[in-house]
């Protein structure tokens, strides 16, 4: 089939690696205008897009999916299909019905659960055991159309949330060649997503990422993880925002929340239950260290707090 792949960031790029790789023919991909990035905030191509003009391939990059000049290069390509992977912007319905067997969606949790911008984040905040990725044809509702097919992946431990999108994006680059494989030769049909237990997973910001040392030192572990590596755990010391590293739950007591203890070979901060260990600190306009190495550059004082 003739394919436009609509994608951004690098968790889509396995699956464009995977359509060029398989026996249908990607015509174009859609991506996200250049953008700021980095420290230096300086404008860049996305991964998609490069990895696209590596091809060959021609890229198109419309401000909004509605745009008319964008619509009308969208027909001459004449796509059977749209498989799309971590676009971030919204499609309108003029765009969904330009390809013949419409936009397919790989999205990173088994739906209905988690719909949404960060599913991954939040099936790592939320405890989950396990999660995966669903290919589905994308409707006007959010992340609300007929499922194709479906993998799980269990959530290990100490998976942060990067960690577990990593593999998803592999897995789930396989589900969807399988997916538009099976469109294409018509032994797949979509099912109705179930009315029960839907769940949203909106955009994590960079507040979601601050630890309440208050919190049970489990909730603290899973809001650390879930926010790692993007936009990352932090807290205030000293009256400056510290990034944090995933925290580890310790069997121990005797620490209030916020205090810091520090040991040779660690640095413990006091919960809402049990103390938790930090592992890596970035103080502002410093580099990332490991927990212990800032503790000692900082000569923190008894009874001294995070928060």
């Amino acid at each position: 089939m003739r394919l436009v792949f609509a994608g951004t960031p690098e968790p889509a790029l396995p699956s464009l690696k995977a359509l060029l790789e398989s026996r249908h023919e990607v015509v174009a991909v859609v991506t996200r205008p250049d953008a700021p990035a980095g420290r230096g905030r300086r404008v860049e191509r996305s991964p998609v897009a490069a990895l696209a003009e590596e091809h060959g391939i021609e890229v198109l990059t419309p401000a909004k999916a509605s745009d008319p000049d964008f619509q009308a290069r969208l027909r001459a390509l004449e796509p059977d299909l749209c498989p799309v992977v971590a676009y971030g912007a919204l499609l309108p319905e003029s765009a969904l019905a330009i390809p013949v067997h419409g936009w397919v969606n790989l999205h990173f949790s088994v739906l209905p659960a988690w719909r949404g911008a960060a599913p991954v984040q939040a099936a790592v905040r939320h405890g989950d055991d396990i999660t995966g990725a669903t290919t589905f044809r994308i409707v006007k509702a959010l992340d609300a159309g007929p499922v194709y097919g479906v993998v799980t992946e269990r959530v290990r431990e100490r998976d942060t949330a990067g960690d577990l999108l990593a593999r998803l994006a592999e897995s789930g680059a396989r589900l969807l060649v399988s997916t538009v494989d099976g469109i294409e030769d018509g032994t797949l049909r979509p099912v109705e997503q179930s009315e029960e237990g839907v769940s949203y997973a909106p955009k994590v910001t960079v507040d979601d990422g601050r630890l309440d040392f208050a919190a049970p030192a489990a909730a603290l572990d899973r809001v650390a993880r879930a926010v790692t590596p993007d936009p990352g755990a932090w807290a205030e010391f000293r009256g400056e925002r510290l990034k944090l590293g995933p925290v580890v739950p310790v069997e121990e007591d005797g620490l209030a929340p916020g205090e810091l203890k520090v040991e040779r070979k660690r640095v413990l901060v006091g919960t809402g239950t049990t103390p938790v260990e930090l592992t890596e600190v970035q103080a502002q306009g410093k580099k990332r260290m490991p927990a212990t190495d800032w503790a000692r550059g900082v000569r923190i004082e008894a009874g001294e707090r995070i928060s």
